[in-house]
């Protein structure tokens, strides 16, 4: 058997992102472990924090929680600050990952893929799926990662987490057909628009004529759905994620893509491991 590491920015992008791909691994016996490159200080502070309870703390509670609910078997956390939301002051935090060595946190990622004689490794897209500066991160420190790897002898395959944009659409625009609310970018209402600028300008995800890999995790959306439901502090239960019907977030969260590094498109379906 093989050795998955996700690598992710922040806990709970592990479950929305990467969940399926995670709990299929897991469940073929494949070794799973997920790197949070951050712990994910500037996320929502929930109402309910016990007494000395820090949003790290509770963060990193329910991270355990996802990960034994996808069935993966090792969590680490790289030891970064969050670096906050484009354009907030604390992107300029030295010890944020968005300022990290990009050498010094490719050495910390590498490590780790050598401890786990890691096979494969997930990352995020050019633009970290939506211009996030820790999510541009992962995908710097994760390509300079496995150079590093691949630089020593060793084989290990790079796949880029990302979202198929075309798809997202045309799931919106059937989910508004059926009379469900589409998720909001802000508190005003403003309905999301994948193909509107994020956060760096750029539309969210990629199209899908750029895209290598689509892989079908129907059968573990169920595991995606409870790992999501886990952090809570961050996804009520009133989230787009969560409220709509199970038959509904199967059809939207069944699939997830990827770019594989050095594989040119066009998509295929398939596994991370074929």
């Amino acid at each position: 058997m093989s050795t998955l590491v996700c690598f992710h920015a922040h806990p709970d992008d592990e479950a929305i992102a990467t969940g399926g791909a995670m709990a299929r691994a897991a469940a073929e016996g494949h070794r799973v472990v997920l790197v949070v490159a951050t712990d994910g200080d500037f996320g929502e502070v929930p109402d309910d924090l016990a007494s000395g309870e820090t949003l790290v703390d509770r963060r990193k509670k329910e991270t355990d929680a996802s990960i034994a609910a996808l069935g993966a078997h090792r969590v680490v956390f790289l030891g970064y600050k969050d670096s906050g939301m484009t354009g907030w002051d604390q992107n300029s935090d030295p010890e944020c990952f968005f300022q990290a060595d990009l050498g010094e946190a490719a050495e910390r990622l590498a490590t780790i893929l050598r401890e786990e004689g890691a096979d494969v490794l997930t990352a995020y897209d050019w633009h970290g799926n939506y211009g996030h500066p820790d999510h541009i991160k992962v995908h710097e420190v994760g390509h300079a990662a496995a150079d590093l790897l691949i630089s020593e002898g060793r084989e290990l395959r790079l796949f880029e987490a990302t979202i198929n944009r075309d798809r997202v659409v045309t799931m919106m625009q059937q989910a508004v057909e059926l009379g469900m609310t589409p998720p909001q970018v802000n508190d005003d209402g403003e309905p999301f628009d994948p193909a509107g600028p994020a956060d760096d300008g750029n539309p969210f995800g990629m199209p899908e004529a750029e895209l290598t890999l689509e892989v079908d995790v129907t059968g573990f959306v169920t595991q995606k759905r409870a790992a999501i439901s886990c952090h809570g502090s961050q996804i009520s239960d009133q989230s787009f994620f969560l409220e709509m019907p199970e038959e509904a977030f199967a059809a939207m969260f069944g699939v997830e893509s990827y770019i594989e590094r050095g594989v040119e498109p066009p998509m295929r379906s398939g596994w991370l491991f074929d």
